[in-house]
């Protein structure tokens, strides 16, 4: 059975990296992968053509497809719009809760071949490998009252950070399963010692951990996590936490690795839809340069054939070819070093490609 993709490239260099991964998905089509892609607008290009970040007929598409591949929202240009509502992000945000896009993962990955780019001592990094589990649709991004209003003579903005027991839930037994096939460590990051809403969680996660045995289990406060992520990254394996600590953590972890750009995530619901993108953002002060770098993109769509499409296979071959580049020491800019050859992003999606058939 045919199954539908969605290209969202978006805003800034979000049309150039998804045109390089686009690539990588139409060779794996000729080697078999049952799939019809179609593209659609989100985000401020979204908005500029329809006056909305998440046209219906975008949404209406993004509902019928099995996974969606999405470049990057965002920008200066839109950033001074008064109604909140229209901006970009919202399009992404818009997405995420129609879809009902709950778990997020965004693994941690340095490739030894990027040691030295990243900003910690190459012993302290090397061989790191994590995966952050973070809680996307539920927490401070999406609590209610929210606003801004005046008090007492001056104004005041507030949030509401609010998780259910049924929230915990879903987003740990995705932690706990992942840790089952990984290394069998999950640490679960809160703020117990401050916020209630943290206290249930904790609660929560102690008690699914029983129904997991063959997993350790651990607890730490957000701010500890971030210092350990630092000091001595390699002692995590999963974490899961929840929108806003996730959102944070995942960031910091990411230049542990030498370059953002580097970082695929994956989004996905209980039916195992997903939605997949770099971690990287928009980047609007390279736009057009034809010097971003696709990898992040290209290992999304790697991502994307593992948890939604069922072809793990060619999920291992994509990374093994952006392997065998990093092996023959191209790079672009984010993630380049003295002597060593810098590509443009097309030559580097030239140079995946060319893997990609190799292997």
């Amino acid at each position: 059975m045919t199954q539908k993709i969605l290209v969202l490239p978006g805003d800034g260099i979000g049309p150039e990296i998804t045109a390089q991964a686009s690539r990588i998905l139409a060779a794996c089509q000729a080697r078999g992968l049952d799939v019809e892609v179609e593209e659609a607008l989100v985000g401020g290009a979204a908005y500029d053509a329809h006056g909305e970040p998440l046209p219906a007929e975008t949404l209406q598409k993004a509902k019928e497809a099995r996974a969606i591949l999405l470049g990057a929202v965002g920008g200066p240009k839109w950033d001074t719009l008064e109604d909140l509502s229209k901006r970009p992000e919202k399009g992404l945000l818009g997405l995420r809760k129609n879809l009902g896009l709950f778990g997020n993962l965004r693994p941690a990955i340095l490739y030894p071949q990027l040691a030295s780019a990243s900003s910690l001592k190459p012993e302290v990094v090397s061989g790191l490998d994590i995966m952050i589990v973070r809680e996307l649709t539920g927490g401070i991004y999406f609590g209610q009252p929210r606003g801004i209003e005046e008090r007492d003579g001056e104004r005041v903005g507030y949030n509401t950070y609010v998780y259910s027991e049924s929230e915990i839930e879903r987003i740990g037994r995705v932690a706990f399963e992942m840790a089952s096939k990984r290394s069998k460590k999950l640490c679960s990051v809160d703020k117990a010692n401050v916020l209630e809403v943290t206290i249930l969680w904790r609660e929560v996660m102690e008690r699914l951990a029983p129904e997991y045995p063959d997993v350790d289990l651990s607890h730490m406060y957000v701010d500890n996590a971030a210092m350990q992520l630092v000091r001595a990254p390699k002692q995590f394996d999963v974490m899961v936490t929840g929108n806003m600590f996730g959102d944070i953590l995942s960031d910091a972890a990411a230049m542990l690795t030498g370059s953002i750009g580097m970082l695929p995530s994956a989004s996905l619901n209980e039916s195992g839809q997903g939605m997949y993108e770099p971690c990287h953002g928009s980047a609007p002060d390279i736009a057009g340069q034809n010097i971003a770098n696709p990898l992040a993109t290209i290992l999304s769509v790697a991502m994307m054939l593992r948890y939604s499409l069922d072809a793990p296979a060619l999920a291992a071959r994509i990374e093994a070819a952006v392997g065998e580049v990093l092996d023959d020491g191209l790079r672009t800019a984010d993630i380049t070093a003295d002597g060593v050859m810098t590509v443009s992003t097309a030559a580097m999606g030239d140079a995946v490609l060319a893997a990609f058939e190799r292997q």
